[in-house]
């Protein structure tokens, strides 16, 4: 069997040379595995050969810093070696004129992002949780945009409100709006589209009518306010577990995880393949995904 490789037919123009492709995991509810994503993504593409930075916007959890800091000390821990990713802190800014603070956050992301930009390819950011400035800023910077969402009508409000009955789209939420906003400002600054990809995140095996109703309003959805579908990551156990040891699925092999390697763990990294071939990045055309 030939190896996998992301489609190279179907993915969009390369960035421009030395300019980081910038993915934004944004998603205004807690709980739908934005540092999850954001840490395997990057591992995923730190494991293909790209150069990655992190920013973790996220002021308050720092779920994402947390993660990282837990791999580093299991690598001092384990005496080995893993692939790691430049990473940057960026701070809420403490003045108390509004206009101040955003004018110094805004310096201070765009200082962040041209300084991983000199070493990195792709900067992969973990917007906060709410509509706050530092998220729009990201949003605004987007190339791609994933929005993990769990698969569920009790967080479907987050894109948009649909009939009960119908599955009929009666409006876009508020989320929607701030990324419609933010694509709109992207193409005036930079003429460059916001590609933006809704993961449907924590699929169960169970309960397939739900499933199967949840799919057509998200189909509907789509069409209404422009976005892209994408597999997400099933729930398991496993990402709860590997969070202390700040390992992904990818890191499993390595001697010393003390992690059995079992067959849902083969079927997991398979949701990470499909969906850096759905994601369509730029310079992984034709690639081997090698995990």
């Amino acid at each position: 069997m030939s190896p996998m490789t992301v489609d190279q037919a179907s993915a969009p123009v390369s960035a421009q040379t030395g300019q980081a492709h910038i993915i934004v995991v944004g998603n205004e509810k807690g709980g739908a595995g934005k540092s999850t994503v954001a840490m395997h993504l990057t591992v995923a593409l730190l494991r293909m050969g790209m150069k990655v930075g992190i920013l973790d916007l996220d002021v308050r959890q720092r779920s994402l810093a947390t993660y990282l800091e837990n791999r580093n000390r299991w690598v001092r821990n384990a005496k080995t070696t893993l692939p790691m990713p430049e990473t940057v802190r960026v701070d809420a800014s403490q003045a108390r004129d509004l206009n101040a603070a955003e004018e110094e956050e805004a310096r201070t992301y765009q200082d962040s992002v041209d300084r991983l930009a000199t070493t990195c390819q792709f900067i992969i950011v973990d917007s906060p949780g709410g509509d706050t400035f530092l998220s729009r800023l990201a949003h605004s910077s987007a190339d791609t945009l994933i929005t993990p969402l769990n698969d569920s009508f009790v967080d479907f409000d987050l894109l948009g409100d649909v009939d009960p009955q119908t599955l009929e789209v009666t409006r876009p939420s508020f989320y929607s709006e701030l990324v419609w906003d933010c694509r709109k400002k992207k193409a005036q600054a930079s003429r460059k589209p916001i590609d933006w990809v809704v993961m449907r995140n924590r699929m169960s095996p169970l309960d397939a009518r739900n499933k199967q109703r949840v799919g057509e309003a998200l189909d509907n959805l789509s069409r209404r306010v422009g976005f892209r579908i994408a597999p997400g990551l099933s729930e398991r156990v496993i990402y709860r577990e590997l969070f202390p040891m700040g390992l992904s699925l990818l890191d499993l092999h390595e001697a010393g995880s003390s992690v059995a390697f079992t067959m849902s763990h083969v079927a997991a990294r398979q949701e990470i393949r499909d969906l850096l071939i759905v994601l369509k990045l730029p310079g992984l055309e034709g690639r081997e995904i090698a995990f």
